[in-house]
């Protein structure tokens, strides 16, 4: 990766939105609702992208679309899907959404992502704030990036998710009646679910909730400066008795309302 190798140039389609994107959000699996609520939206396929990566098959779940508009009267670039190292991409491409917003000059990134329960007290349905991450992903978007301007390369990522981004979601949840956990988020690499001995193991790591996501994305914003707020929809108990791609969307779908609401509360208070 060369010194700007991290960095994207904004596509043509994209031009007008330079520097008036304020916060990215990234939704995963069954999680596209929030682009509904967009106001005054120009979607544009990621085909249509210049520099966009694109996996050998599109995945069920995931829309392919970037909605560009207003939420709440914020400035938004809404990715209707995202992209996975399992699809046989690099670490530094599936973070590319979160490449893309930072060169459309957004502060926040929001990510969202469908997830396993590891820790026992959650339940499918239940709604986790991102405190941290274990990346188990055996990649990294920073491989190879020789930091900014040719510097350090060494990003800490003690706050990866931002405290007060954090804390603004607990304080909106309660306000508007929305139970949210907090927890850490382990990622590993798919597309197998992960089996009962992999839970345990994640379990005594420490990790609430499980994916196969989030991470790229989450480093490469914070190297480039962006603020990061994560969120997991659980969706199914890891390593449970039964436990698919649809039934991960069906989940996704029971809870996108408050989810939706959520969001929309956040981005009220930026």
């Amino acid at each position: 990766m060369g010194a700007d190798g991290l960095r994207v140039e904004v596509p043509e389609a994209l031009a007008p939105w330079r520097g008036q994107v304020r916060v990215a959000l990234v939704l995963g699996s069954g999680l596209g609702a929030v682009a509904d609520a967009v106001e005054g939206p120009t979607e544009i396929p990621f085909a249509n992208l210049a520099g966009f990566p694109h996996p050998p098959a599109a995945l069920a779940g995931h829309a392919g679309r970037l909605v560009l508009g207003k939420l709440q009267g914020v400035a938004c670039a809404v990715f209707m899907g995202r992209l996975h190292t399992y699809q046989g991409l690099s670490a530094l491409d599936a973070a590319y959404p979160a490449r893309l917003a930072a060169a459309l000059g957004a502060e926040v990134i929001v990510v969202t992502n469908a997830a396993g329960a590891v820790n026992r007290s959650l339940d499918a349905g239940d709604l986790v704030v991102i405190d941290d991450h274990i990346n188990l992903l055996g990649d990294n978007p920073l491989r190879g990036w020789p930091g900014p301007d040719g510097g350090t390369p060494f990003v800490s990522m003690r706050d990866g998710y931002d405290p007060a981004l954090r804390d603004l979601a607990r304080v909106v949840a309660m306000e508007e009646g929305i139970a949210l956990e907090g927890g850490v988020y382990a990622a590993v690499a798919g597309p197998s679910y992960e089996t009962p001995a992999e839970v345990r193991a994640l379990e005594a790591a420490g990790a609430d909730v499980v994916g196969m996501s989030t991470v790229p994305e989450v480093i490469a914003a914070r190297a480039l400066g962006l603020r990061v707020l994560g969120l997991s929809l659980v969706t199914n108990v890891a390593a449970g008795a039964r436990i698919s791609h649809e039934e991960v969307l069906s989940a996704g779908e029971r809870a996108s309302a408050d989810l939706t609401r959520l969001i929309l509360a956040i981005l009220s208070r930026l």
